[in-house]
């Protein structure tokens, strides 16, 4: 099938590799093994366009939300073409219009590409480059985490939003959706017949499996060094300690169990990360016994599989929250997952009672009563981190090219979903 918005006159030539331009905020540790996958592709030439090099400076970067000095320690540009936009004005933060940047008609067009894709629309360099490629009839691939979880608007504020996306859909061709919450994202906002294809949220999973497997062979060492009773369940939080993550929830969720004693022995909780609101929630914290709580700081990607592996239940209290790709990490470790009915990716991930639990959002009592299930019944926990492991096998990369390849196969004339061979 061929879509009209946006198709190029010309027909793709099975002779050379189709050209793919993908543009892009800035280098994203959860992005970078999906585009080296991408490159793979023996008929798809991939260009990567980022607006900012923000995240792969050689001295690291302020990261607002974990509010520490950041340095990712995984590659995140090996493996794959690229090339950082000329930039006008330089910015050591992200905006609409932060940095500002240049040339970027003009690489649409050397580059003969036979399709554009996106990663979000809410940048001046990304409209610009839909612009771009609309000028010189490129078929335009959309794909962001956004969901209908979202904050109030005022009447001003959401007619401004609906003519903007009545004026977006004459120049997308289809959309990349991430999981069932963004569909309905897409279809809300560009219409019922907006052409959307399968690219579901999906992290390097064989990573983060052999990486478990490799710390569970420690396991008891690690929790030794952290000081952990080896008779004591642990309930894990990882994520940026700001207010839409909703840790406060978790803090109190975790001392209204204390103070029933549902549980015992009484779980430690774990909070990995940093932010804004440390101060606050380790004043909150103060009220559980000694040791029962630990904030043990920002931890880089290739430390979380050891605390993956060292939890029995993981929580993601947020609000607002497009998909929570954590979830996607600790699913590779075999674990029960806690998740509130604002985080994106329950909707695909989370089965209620099979794998974890979906709570009410900003609901601490009820948070209190899953924890209590989950962390009650060791056979029950177990089976849900096995449904956990089989759920995530099929949010994979290979999953991703498919869903890519189905959505070129429909906008770009002659060529197949189907390798060749």
């Amino acid at each position: 099938m061929k879509y009209p918005i946006g198709s190029k006159d010309i027909v793709y030539s099975e002779r050379r590799k189709l050209r793919l331009a993908y543009f892009v905020t800035h280098p994203i540790q959860y992005q970078a093994p999906m585009l080296r996958r991408i490159a793979q592709e023996p008929d798809i030439e991939l260009k990567v366009f980022f607006s900012s090099n923000i995240s792969v400076r050689g001295d690291g970067y302020n990261d607002e939300g974990f509010n520490v000095r950041l340095k990712w320690d995984i590659p995140l540009l090996d493996g794959y073409a690229h090339e950082f936009l000329p930039v006008v004005r330089d910015s050591n933060t992200l905006g609409f219009a932060k940095p500002l940047n240049s040339g970027i008609k003009g690489r649409v067009k050397a580059g003969e590409f036979d399709a554009v894709w996106l990663h979000g629309y809410s940048t001046l360099t990304n409209l610009r480059a839909i612009w771009a490629a609309g000028r010189l009839k490129i078929p335009v691939l959309l794909r962001t985490d956004s969901t209908l979880f979202d904050r109030p608007r005022s009447k001003l504020k959401l007619a401004a939003k609906s003519a903007f996306f009545g004026a977006l859909r004459s120049c997308v061709s289809g959309v990349l959706s991430v999981g069932d919450a963004n569909t309905e994202y897409w279809r809300h906002h560009l219409g019922r017949d907006i052409p959307v294809f399968p690219c579901l949220y999906a992290v390097d999973n064989e990573f983060f499996q052999s990486a478990c497997r490799i710390a569970a062979a420690s396991r008891e060492e690690f929790r030794a060094s952290l000081g952990l009773d080896a008779d004591r369940t642990v309930i894990l939080f990882a994520a940026k300690l700001m207010p839409r993550k909703r840790c406060v929830d978790l803090l109190e969720a975790f001392l209204m169990l204390s103070k029933a004693g549902g549980v015992k022995p009484l779980p430690y909780l774990l909070i990995v990360g940093d932010g804004e609101e440390r101060a606050m929630l380790e004043d909150v914290a103060k009220q559980a016994n000694p040791g029962d709580i630990r904030f043990l700081g920002f931890r880089n990607q290739s430390e979380l599989p050891r605390f993956y592996d060292l939890c029995d239940v993981f929580v993601l209290a947020s609000v607002d929250e497009p998909w929570g790709l954590a979830i996607n990490e600790v699913m590779n470790a075999g674990r029960a997952v806690i998740v509130t009915d604002e985080v994106g990716c329950q909707k695909d991930l989370v089965r209620d009672g099979v794998n974890g639990c979906v709570v009410r959002a900003r609901d601490p009592q009820s948070l209190a009563e899953c924890l209590r299930r989950v962390l009650g019944d060791e056979q029950t926990r177990r089976a849900m981190g096995a449904e956990s492991l089989r759920i995530i096998d099929g949010y994979s990369f290979e999953q991703n090219v498919a869903g890519l390849r189905q959505a070129l196969e429909a906008l770009v004339p002659g060529f197949s979903a189907t390798r060749a061979g």
